[in-house]
């Protein structure tokens, strides 16, 4: 049998079983509904919220800003490791700013980030943006200081300039580790986006659980978390494909577990 099915039987397996402990607990372990909701609760949470389209306005907003807050980090990300890669003055200069920019808590810059941009999509794409940039950064710079140095002098022996090393021998060598990168990006963008959405919000999954909350509506607050866990899976899982297609020279496992580099 091929890994990649035994990984998805097994996955099959452990969410099947998961379900089978949480029916059994609401309906002979005699958990409280506000607590853990029972499944067919759950399902008609998600009739009422995906089948009948409540929902999907605030999802659309949820991953439209923290898809485009992810496009905007990772790719101010990658400039920035780039410049600092070029240029020892810029990686002194940048590297202090940036480390401490990012040991600032994020929830405590969330009400002036929401005083400067508003309640709308513009103030969770920034929080986005400024959580997914450090993991790219970190991960290009150290990718391109992974580069083999004899094969670096071998360019520099045939007169390369800087952009044919850049595209041809230092992209390729930190392409693993970008991929990293965003792969951490696209977590701490959506745990930032939700955050933004709890702190101040009128639209969003994160708004809906914490209106919910009030209300008690515990069942619909699950759906919400599943929506959320689906799409960054989804995510991911495409992130994946692409770089199995992209990195096509470096082995890897087909399994879910993400192979160490």
């Amino acid at each position: 049998m091929p890994e990649y099915v035994k990984s998805w039987l097994g996955a099959l397996a452990s969410f099947g079983g998961l379900f089978i402990i949480w029916h059994l607990a609401t309906t002979v372990g005699g958990v409280s509904p506000q607590v853990l909701p029972p499944l067919a609760d759950v399902a008609e949470s998600a009739r009422r919220g995906l089948w009948d389209g409540l929902l999907y306005p605030h999802i659309s907003f949820t991953i439209g800003s923290t898809l485009t807050g992810i496009a905007i980090g990772a790719t101010l990300g990658l400039i920035t490791a780039i410049l600092v890669n070029e240029s020892a003055l810029l990686e002194d200069a940048i590297y202090p700013v940036v480390t401490a920019i990012q040991s600032v808590p994020k929830v405590a810059i969330a009400p002036l980030i929401i005083v400067y941009f508003g309640l709308g999509m513009a103030s969770k794409v920034f929080t986005v943006a400024l959580l997914s940039f450090f993991p790219v950064f970190v991960n290009a710079v150290a990718g391109f200081k992974s580069v083999d140095p004899e094969l670096l002098d071998l360019f520099r022996t045939f007169k390369a300039s800087r952009l044919h090393v850049l595209l041809n021998v230092r992209l390729p060598a930190a392409g693993a580790y970008l991929f990293n990168g965003m792969r951490i990006g696209i977590i701490y963008g959506i745990i930032g986006c939700i955050t933004s959405e709890f702190v101040a919000s009128t639209r969003g999954l994160g708004f809906i659980i914490k209106s919910r909350a009030g209300e008690l509506d515990v069942s619909l607050m699950f759906v919400c978390i599943f929506v959320l866990s689906a799409c960054a899976a989804a995510t991911i899982a495409v992130l994946t494909a692409l770089e199995r297609r992209t990195l096509f020279w470096i082995p890897r496992n087909t399994g879910f577990q993400i192979s160490e580099r």
